[in-house]
């Protein structure tokens, strides 16, 4: 992996998990002001969406090494977490093997 290409995929993936987590509490914040359900309900919905929210967190993010960048570049980029204008910028090899239309899934 170029250098170049580590220092913007860092970049990427510190946006990524800025995005990830805003996302994750915006819909925290839906399923504790639904007064449509119970308090108990609404944790019960609360803590389960928390821990599998954790759990996809841990596998998109965590691992963070130039042997694993690629992958982890994919997933993000599969998941609409990738930054465009920061993807753009990356080598043409790198960006086409990272590319989730190029995959089967």
């Amino acid at each position: 992996m170029k250098e170049s290409d580590w220092k913007i995929f860092k970049q990427i993936k510190d946006k990524a998990i800025d995005q990830f987590c805003r996302d994750a509490l915006s819909t925290f914040s839906e399923i504790t002001t639904d007064e449509d359900k119970s308090a108990h309900e609404r944790y019960l919905q609360l803590y389960d969406t928390v821990d599998k929210t954790n759990r996809k967190m841990s596998s998109l993010f965590d691992d963070h090494s130039r042997s694993k960048a690629a992958l982890q570049l994919l997933v993000i980029r599969r998941e609409g977490l990738a930054d465009a204008v920061l993807v753009a910028k990356l080598s043409d090899d790198f960006k086409e093997s990272t590319d989730p239309a190029a995959v089967n899934w």
